[in-house]
């Protein structure tokens, strides 16, 4: 049976049994993306109280104990030591502060690249930074247009200026900052650019699961993989660029899948694909293979569509993509472009904006991208990092074994009788080779580092929606055995392990590395 068998037909008017299958089903995936969505926004609202709250007021209690009696043996009276203790505890908080909004250098620095453009018009971070609670070692230096050196995000501009729309919106009608307010306007923040795209992406997975799913079980297993079996989810408590990527993503694959699959020719799919799919390279850099094969499939189907709909709401992102970065550095290529890698870097080392030193608060620093420790170090092994990448400590296989299912429904897709569900899968197969060799074989050593301090090869989640899409034909085959469906929830069990793994903060290790540890390897 093909696996494109109209869904329509099964929820007419003249097929009762299949529309009440089909009200269950949504009321089936409607409880998973309530749960997802209510597990995510409780880690985002909880995250930093469990970290290191406890010990921030332990540490400074401590020390103002030892104060206090350090200045009562200096015979004040009792107003000159309540004064001075005073200015002790302050001084002991702003030192011992350990609780941050925000859980790592990657988040932070696009944090201060918002914060400046509302608060300071620029771009330029220099002037909200600190040391102990707004720092980042993702961040370049160089000339400003004033002829002075400035620190800078190293991350594209055009996210950063999207949400400072956002935190300008906020902060003209609350009167809070990030700087006053910093967990509450955060965590607002983030509800809106995790929280919400996630439960849309949710939505439209639930749909395509409908759409190609064949069976009710199959498609269950899809909607349950999409809420609790992926790497994506921990992400949803730290600002990042892989949720927008994925979420853009599915929204491109949705309306290019009504193009391409339904015959569906209305204006609005075609502006949508466009949209979505230069969105999604603009915020992971080896999408613009998807966008390439976006434009030619759909140029195929309706070339006035693709004229007046997927080429200029494209081009528009792209403008918007060279115009920020533009704003924001003075010239139209994007900081890593401006690295000496021997990969798409500069080959001029005055031009390395990665190597410099800053002053903060009096103190000279030196940027850790000089001598980056660890992991970012990079594997000096190319066959190492391959097998790590795919079934070692970081690996797309062994962390999240519900991608095995998607190369068996890949493959088995690749010989189904029709030709639009066939395309798909080679197209789906084909960007997941391409952006694999590309980070496995062009990468040089320093940037073979797993992601850095991550719970995944984060720079392949945007594929998240892909491979979910993927697994269809082979969970759908599973649900006719009993023996299949143990294997296929076995691997969804050991998926979501590892998702649920860094429950507070994604950047951390994943679980195989930290047994690895335990076992006696010394790292990277």
């Amino acid at each position: 049976m093909s696996t494109f068998a109209s869904t329509s037909a099964s929820i007419s008017s003249r097929d009762p049994q299949g529309r009440e299958s089909a009200q269950l089903r949504w009321g089936i995936y409607g409880l998973l993306i309530a749960l997802a969505v209510g597990s995510m926004a409780g880690r985002l609202f909880a995250v930093n109280s469990v970290n290191r709250a406890a010990l921030e007021s332990h540490l400074v209690r401590q020390d103002v104990a030892k104060a206090e009696k350090r200045l009562q043996d200096q015979g004040l009276t009792d107003a000159e030591l309540h004064q001075e203790l005073a200015v002790a505890r302050q001084r002991i908080e702003e030192a011992r502060r350990l609780q941050r909004p925000f859980l790592s250098a990657n988040d932070r620095s696009r944090w201060l690249a918002i914060r400046a453009l509302v608060e300071l018009k620029t771009y330029e971070i220099d002037d909200v930074l600190d040391r102990h609670v707004w720092n980042t070692i993702d961040m370049v230096q160089h000339t400003g247009r004033d002829g002075e050196l400035h620190l800078y995000s190293s991350k594209p501009p055009l996210l950063t200026t999207l949400l400072a729309g956002e935190y300008w919106l906020i902060r003209e009608a609350t009167g809070m900052t990030l700087g006053t307010h910093p967990y509450i306007v955060g965590r607002m923040m983030l509800v809106t650019i995790n929280i919400f795209p996630m439960t849309l992406m949710f939505i439209l997975l639930a749909k395509l699961a409908d759409r190609l799913g064949t069976t009710d079980w199959g498609r269950l297993f899809m909607v349950a993989s999409a809420t609790f079996g992926t790497l994506l989810t921990p992400f949803a408590v730290v600002l990042n660029n892989h949720i927008v990527g994925a979420v853009s993503g599915c929204v491109a694959l949705y309306a290019f899948v009504r193009i391409w699959c339904d015959n569906e020719m209305r204006m609005r799919y075609y502006v949508l694909a466009g949209l979505a799919g230069a969105f999604t390279a603009a915020n992971e850099l080896p999408a613009l293979a998807l966008l390439a094969a976006m434009a030619l499939a759909l140029a195929t189907r309706d070339r006035r569509a693709w004229i007046l709909g997927f080429f200029p709401a494209a081009l528009l992102v792209v403008a918007a993509f060279f115009v920020t970065n533009y704003a924001a550095h003075n010239c139209f290529t994007p900081p890593y472009m401006h690295k000496v890698t021997g990969n798409g870097g500069t080959d001029d080392p005055a031009e390395n904006w990665y190597d410099f030193t800053y002053t903060l608060d009096g103190v000279e620093q030196e940027s850790y991208w000089r001598n980056p420790q660890g992991i970012d170090r990079g594997e000096p092994s190319q066959a190492v990092y391959a097998l790590h990448v795919l079934v070692g400590h970081h690996g797309i296989f062994s962390l999240t074994p519900i991608w095995l299912l998607s190369l068996w429904g890949l493959a088995r897709w690749c010989g189904d009788e029709q030709r639009a569900v066939r395309w798909l899968a080679l197209g789906i197969a084909l960007l997941t080779a391409i952006c694999l060799a590309f980070y496995i074989g062009l990468q040089p050593q320093e940037n073979r580092n797993y992601g850095g301090m991550s719970c995944g090869i984060r720079w392949m989640f945007w594929f998240v929606p892909f491979w979910l899409v993927a697994l269809l034909p082979a969970v759908d085959r599973c649900a006719e055995s009993r023996a299949g469906r143990v294997v296929a929830l076995g691997l969804l069990a050991f998926s979501a392990l590892s998702a649920s793994f860094p429950t507070w903060n994604p950047w951390t290790q994943p679980w195989i590395y930290r047994c690895m540890e335990l076992c006696g390897w010394q790292g990277l």
